[in-house]
């Protein structure tokens, strides 16, 4: 009566790698990573064996993973444990992948984490498999291969609560607390005894003796009070308010040819500032890289150049805001800024934190201020044939591939324009945005 994991997750979802292999750590500004950087992962057998036991906090998370937190956060969890999460799949919508929710999954462990597709961060905790793990409550034990989660543990355990849900169609009762639901199958035999809808009996016990056992735990915000569960329920799961302050998800606005201006920070880096300006409006960069060759001077016809001279220009790369800024090795000022979406199935994915960029004309007016965007304006949203649609067409693109041994997901477009260039996947969304001032 309850759908399987993968039929849950979405039958036309891309499942890939363990997030060791995903991404290249700032290879998208630095260069294509070197097979050496992945590394190669070994089951652990004793972990394979048994249930893992994870902490259980309602309304919060489980374990290490909280509510909220970047799919960044996430991975560099399941990095930090290899033996306990050695076997990870990477689940989203390849065709549209701002349609559904990213989602990581333990197939071992019995759970996947949900996380919203545009921001980014973890909305719902879903523990399919109650039996392949074990949940710690204050100091009770409750799911594993040992403990069985029914009806009557849940209710001794987390105590009285508000009437639950009975789906007919399914033949599902969920039971909620507070951040927290419990879903219970209903032998067919004893439907009758459910009406659909809000249900004031509790089923403790069935006509037989026998009680029902859980067979999904869903962990999720409860400042909405919304009640979470299996099926449409699992819509109602948002993700938690960011903290007053917070940077994440800043909308970063592009002036073509001018400037950045950080609309929550108020920052303004300009085309020709130099290190020290971006050190004092930013802070330290995450990573200084140089800029080995410059691929793109055999383009121009009018660079007197060498076409094999190296270039001395390097990165400042930003991580943790999804940009990149490159400055000129011999003037030290910025030239260009590169913009990343952090889309899966980008060899980038995971390497940055998505950029949360608005890109509008100099001479565009209205826009300084944040959550204004007009139509004619560029975000992460905008797919390539919207893109030609406010810039025109722009002719030919330039192909851009790393070999399948460096990117198995392929090689991506090129398409430039006066003072911007797009990186565009197959699937139409942009992975990145190079700004410069032609």
């Amino acid at each position: 009566s309850v759908r399987g994991e993968e039929e849950e997750v979405g039958p036309a979802m891309q499942a890939h790698r363990s997030p060791a292999m995903v991404g290249g750590g700032g290879a998208g500004a630095v260069g294509p990573p070197s097979p050496a950087t992945v590394p190669v992962r070994r089951r652990c057998e004793g972990t394979a064996m048994g249930a893992i036991t994870l902490d259980l906090r309602p309304g919060n998370g489980v374990g290490p993973f909280t509510l909220g937190m970047p799919i960044s956060d996430a991975f560099a969890q399941i990095e930090g444990q290899p033996t306990l999460y050695d076997v990870v799949h990477v689940k989203y919508f390849d065709e549209e992948p701002l349609k559904l929710d990213f989602v990581i999954s333990f197939p071992d462990h019995g759970f996947h984490l949900r996380f919203d597709p545009w921001s980014q961060r973890l909305r719902l905790i879903e523990i399919y498999d109650v039996k392949r793990l074990q949940l710690r409550y204050a100091k009770s034990l409750i799911g594993g291969p040992s403990t069985l989660a029914t009806f009557v543990a849940v209710y001794g355990l987390f105590g009285p609560t508000f009437p639950g849900i009975y789906d007919k169609e399914r033949g599902i009762y969920t039971l909620f607390y507070p951040g927290l639901s419990f879903a219970f199958p209903i032998p067919s035999q004893y439907t009758n005894l459910f009406t659909n809808g809000e249900v004031a009996d509790l089923p403790l016990e069935f006509p037989d003796g026998t009680t029902p056992v859980t067979c999904r735990v869903s962990i999720y915000d409860s400042s909405t009070d919304s009640k979470v569960g299996v099926g449409s329920l699992m819509d109602k799961a948002v993700v938690p308010a960011l903290p007053a302050g917070s940077l994440y998800m800043e909308e970063v606005h592009a002036k073509l040819g001018e400037e950045l201006l950080f609309t929550i920070g108020g920052q303004h880096i300009p085309f020709g500032a130099s290190p020290q300006d971006v050190w004092t409006e930013l802070g330290r960069p995450c990573g200084i890289h140089q800029k080995q060759v410059d691929q793109m001077v055999i383009h121009s016809a009018s660079d007197p150049r060498p076409r094999t001279t190296l270039c001395g220009d390097y990165f400042y790369n930003y991580f943790s805001r999804g940009i990149d800024i490159l400055f000129d090795g011999q003037t030290h000022r910025i030239k260009k800024f590169v913009l990343h979406t952090n889309f899966p199935g980008h060899s980038d994915f995971n390497s940055y934190m998505k950029c949360n960029f608005v890109i509008y004309d100099a001479e565009a007016e209205g826009t300084d201020q944040p959550g204004s965007i007009p139509k004619s304006c560029i975000t992460p949203r905008t797919k390539w044939e919207q893109v030609k649609e406010i810039l025109g067409d722009c002719g030919r693109a330039a192909i851009q591939t790393q070999g399948s041994m460096n990117n198995p997901f392929g090689s991506t477009f090129v398409y430039g324009y006066q003072n911007i260039a797009f990186e565009v996947m197959k699937n139409g969304y942009i992975a990145t945005v190079t700004l410069f001032q032609s």
